[in-house]
């Protein structure tokens, strides 16, 4: 049998909560009624009521002490009690139903409940007041730290910058780590860079620990200088890459690492390339997992990946997709979108590239018109692509034929496909001139990270960020520590996540299912190499753990081809060393000893017989005419003060005109750095520059 269960819908009781002003009053009179009213029934002694009214005064007043309350609700309670034991004690003695009583009893619950409702008011103010004067006296303490912070900085920006600063504001970090002086710069045409060149030094004046910095920055207008100033080195710990997994986009910001007030720091990469530089032991290969962690979580774009060591760089990336065979892994897509570890498949990679990008150009016009913009809108159907090219740097100032090839090719789709989002991010072992020399690279790359780890040999800031002052390599000791700048944040110090491979595995499969795929028209244009990329054959690499794909290929030997057998082409540490090869070696040197007259080019009568003149040894591929080499070394020589090309034609022996053109070529390739100064001007070789 069922029961129909009626809910009630009438006023709901709350029996455990405390009474207010009007029912404590009614609780109050109604029980003294009750009580009186038995006590007069049962012949109750009066005095009896007296006594319960004082115990009851003496209990509020004890708790409402411990309570901390006022003395003004100290008495209306206790004069509650007495007042109701009163009454109490007179209506046992003339009866507690008479008009007199009861009209008496009212008035008393009247009197009751509006004292209760003053005194709750007043005990609300009172509370509401001590609060108010607890968060003037922390605000009192907190300005008066600032007034103290801000009176020692106005006297030490005084003593080693000599500028004479007028604070406006001190504003404290929430993470406790520092703090941020704004202040306003004297008349009479001083900048925010005359403190900015003493960062050390204010750093040192204020006794900072290690890795904690005081620099200038600009303000909200030219006559207002930023300095934020960092008291706990947060630089020092390890922080591994946050578990957070949310979804990010090219539009708004992908973070790298964070900053010394333990903010994150995001780079923009819509219209920029970037640029990473750190010798060998400073994390840079952490850093290149933390940019593709970075992208994996993007929903609107595609990393494409090279890196010729082996491809060490992305295979952490794509090895959780793919099983034993080769095979893909059901619901699971790679952390990359493309691997090449090989010269070959880097080819196909960059060709793709650029076929994808001059067919975008065309086939969107369209949609650029419906958007009226000269950009292509990059969304999950049209996903960017960023190039990650692990020693890219290398790769633009290598004098390797094949490395040129690809080197044409980057600086192509870096020159041509900004529109058309595909951006490149490289990494370079050290910031020296021959790495930095190249003009495309400094003009695309506006988001940089120096990664130093304590290194300072070729570790030279000012090439990666021009114009920066203040900042020193020893600064950022700490391995994954070093420096980091966007058009959006100025150089300065920084550090990135450490990123595990447990980790990455993680990711991959966190965010399989952010990855956008290749627009149609894209896909068309990239063709077979992109459609085959994951195809068993071309990956099987990734499971050989006997060889590598530099290894892969088989030897050419003399028979295959009918061509000589040229120790040039080979890879001698790797070939076991037999008696026929030694015979070798000596026969060759009998060679040169008698018929090695043939010089390299460059070379000079005086530097006598080199031995046969072998095109595999040299690179005439887009290097210029013979007498460069001797030109380049002439201008070396010449250190960072440079030679005019009239001087360099006297030393070559060739027309002036000529000498122009290929020094302008070479200064194009990154191998010579032209400064312009009119009737003066000079070419400088990069290490000098």
């Amino acid at each position: 049998m069922t029961t129909n269960t009626q809910a009630s819908t009438g006023p709901v009781w709350d029996w455990a909560a405390g009474h207010g002003p009007v029912t404590g009053a009614l609780s109050a009179t109604t029980g003294c009624l009750a009580v009186a009213t038995t006590g007069a029934a049962t012949g109750m002694p009066p005095g009896w009521a007296l006594t319960i009214g004082a115990a009851g005064a003496i209990g509020h007043t004890i708790s409402s002490l411990r309570e901390r309350l006022s003395t003004r609700t100290i008495a209306m309670r206790s004069a509650s009690w007495l007042i109701g034991a009163g009454w109490t004690t007179w209506a046992m003695t003339t009866g507690p139903l008479t008009w007199a009583a009861i009209g008496s009893l009212a008035t008393i619950g009247v009197g009751m409940g509006a004292a209760a409702r003053s005194t709750l008011l007043y005990e609300e103010a009172r509370e509401l007041e001590a609060i108010a004067q607890a968060e003037r006296q922390v605000a009192r303490e907190l300005s008066a730290e600032r007034r103290a912070i801000a009176a020692e900085w106005v006297d030490r920006v005084q003593r080693v910058c000599n500028i004479t600063l007028r604070i406006l504001a001190v504003e404290i970090w929430p993470t406790g780590t520092g703090f941020t002086i704004d202040a306003e710069l004297p008349p009479g045409g001083t900048t925010y860079d005359r403190i900015a060149q003493h960062s050390a030094a204010l750093s040192a004046d204020a006794r900072l620990p290690h890795g904690c910095t005081a620099v200038a920055s600009q303000g909200v207008h030219q006559g207002r200088v930023l300095i934020d100033v960092t008291t706990v080195n947060v630089l020092s710990e390890e922080r591994t890459y946050p578990s957070d997994y949310r979804p990010l986009s090219i539009y708004t910001g992908i973070p790298w690492g964070y900053r010394t007030n333990a903010e994150e720091i995001c780079v923009y990469l819509r219209e920029q390339c970037a640029l990473v530089v750190g010798p060998t032991g400073s994390g840079k290969t952490n850093m290149v997992h933390v940019v593709l962690a970075g992208f994996a979580r993007t929903t609107d774009v595609l990393t494409w990946v090279i890196d010729l060591n082996a491809g060490s760089a992305g295979l952490s990336w794509v090895r959780p997709a793919l099983d034993a065979n080769g095979a893909p892994v059901d619901g699971v897509r790679p952390g990359i979108d493309w691997l090449a570890s090989t010269y070959e498949e880097a080819v196909l990679m960059l060709d793709a590239a650029l076929a994808v990008g001059l067919r975008r150009k065309v086939a969107y016009q369209d949609l650029m018109a419906e958007r009226n913009t000269d950009q292509l809108p990059i969304s999950a159907k049209i996903p960017q692509i960023m190039l990650v090219i692990d020693e890219g740097a290398e790769i633009l100032t290598s004098t390797d034929r094949r490395m040129k090839d690809l080197a044409k090719k980057i600086l192509e789709v870096i020159r041509m496909l900004r529109a058309m989002g595909i951006r490149t991010v490289l990494t370079a072992l050290g910031a020296t001139g021959s790495v930095l020399g190249n003009l495309m690279i400094r003009r695309e790359a506006k988001a940089r990270v120096c990664l130093t780890g304590g290194e300072v040999e070729g570790m030279d800031l000012s090439k990666v960020f021009p114009g920066s002052r203040g900042l020193k390599v020893d600064q950022a000791p700490f391995k994954g520590a070093g420096f980091m700048g966007t058009p959006e944040s100025t150089a300065a110090l920084f550090k990135n996540w450490r990123i595990l491979p447990n980790q990455i595995r993680d990711i991959v499969l966190a965010t399989s299912d952010m990855h956008p795929t290749l627009d149609d028209i894209s896909r068309k244009a990239a063709g077979d190499a992109y459609a085959s990329r994951w195809d068993p054959d071309r990956t099987a690499w990734m499971r050989d753990t006997t060889r590598t794909p530099a290894t892969d290929a088989p030897a050419q030997t003399a028979g295959s081809t009918g061509a000589l057998n040229l120790s040039a082409l080979r890879n001698e540490a790797a070939e076991p060393q037999t008696d026929a090869d030694a015979l070798a070696r000596e026969f060759m040197a009998q060679i040169d000893a008698q018929f090695g007259t043939t010089r390299e080019p460059g070379q000079t009568k005086d530097q006598g017989p080199q031995g046969l003149n072998l095109s595999a040894l040299r690179d005439d591929a887009g290097a210029g005419p013979e007498w460069l080499p001797s030109a380049i070394s002439a201008i070396y020589a010449a250190g960072s003060e440079g030679m005019k090309p009239a001087a360099v034609a006297d030393a070559v022996g060739r027309g002036r005109e000529s000498v122009r053109k290929a020094l302008k070529a070479a200064a194009e390739r990154g191998e010579l750095i032209y400064r312009d100064r009119g009737p003066h001007s000079v070419y400088v070789h990069p290490d000098h520059a």
